[in-house]
């Protein structure tokens, strides 16, 4: 597993089933029974690749309000030591590091300006990879910064990601790519007022993205903005599942 991929995406939401329908309806996952002693924790696959997990929004969730959200894990050599690294980087340790028996162990930290996200260490020779550009896979993994010059020096001290292009975007600033080993794996903004706080948003890969559209707004989901040409041709659009998380998907018009 490689220090700094993107390596496990995990919903948390308040209707497992409904969420679980949801999702496999407008991406095209296929839900399968983790069978996890004492938690009902949902699998999203592509075949028999594994993408995401599912989950019941924990209590202490509940309690303070805060809404169905997908988190992204990103892989490290040692979950420990990443951990007091974000902290001494100005981040917070939100989960601290946590064995998951037989699989493998995770920690949940902030960035200096509230954006969440998990660190990961696997056990065992990590499956393939859940990002990539297949239909059914994460193709783009996207932060909405407190500050784009802090979160830059966060990340990439945190994780080794290296600058890719940046792009002005006008009055919405620079919208700045982020690489893995080479590759492009997302793009880090200021983020627009409209966003109450600083957060991670994951894009979706679907064949035909006039027809997920379509299919979301049926099964209850809303389009929060979108479609939007990017680079490449490719159309993206921001969206919510009926509980309230957020996401977006990416793929071409029909």
């Amino acid at each position: 597993m490689a220090h700094g991929s993107f390596v496990w995406y995990e919903l948390s939401t308040t209707n497992l089933d409904g969420a679980v329908d949801f999702y496999s309806r407008i991406v095209g996952w296929q839900p399968k029974d983790a069978a996890m002693p004492g938690m009902d924790y949902r699998l999203f696959q592509m075949g028999e690749v594994p993408i995401a997990g599912v989950m019941h929004h924990p209590d202490a969730l509940l309690e303070a309000g805060v809404p169905p959200v997908w988190f992204g894990y990103v892989g490290v050599k040692d979950v420990d030591a990443a951990a007091k690294k974000a902290e001494a980087l100005g981040g917070s340790i939100e989960q601290p590091p946590t064995d998951i028996p037989g699989i493998g162990r995770f920690a949940v930290i902030k960035d200096p300006h509230g954006a969440i996200i998990s660190l990961f260490y696997s056990d065992s020779p990590p499956p393939e990879s859940p990002f990539g550009q297949a239909p059914g896979r994460i193709g783009w993994n996207e932060l909405y910064a407190g500050d784009l010059d802090g979160a830059w020096a966060f990340y990439s001290a945190l994780f080794g990601w290296t600058k890719g292009e940046a792009m002005d975007m006008g009055d919405m600033g620079i919208y700045q790519l982020f690489e893995h080993e080479g590759n492009a794996i997302g793009g880090m903004m200021k983020k627009p007022d409209g966003v109450p706080q600083p957060a991670w948003l994951y894009y979706f890969n679907v064949p035909n993205l006039t027809a997920a559209m379509k299919a979301l707004e049926a099964a209850g989901g809303k389009i929060l903005s979108g479609p939007m040409e990017v680079p490449g041709g490719d159309h993206i659009a921001q969206a919510s599942d009926p509980q309230g998380g957020a996401f977006a998907l990416v793929g071409k018009l029909g």
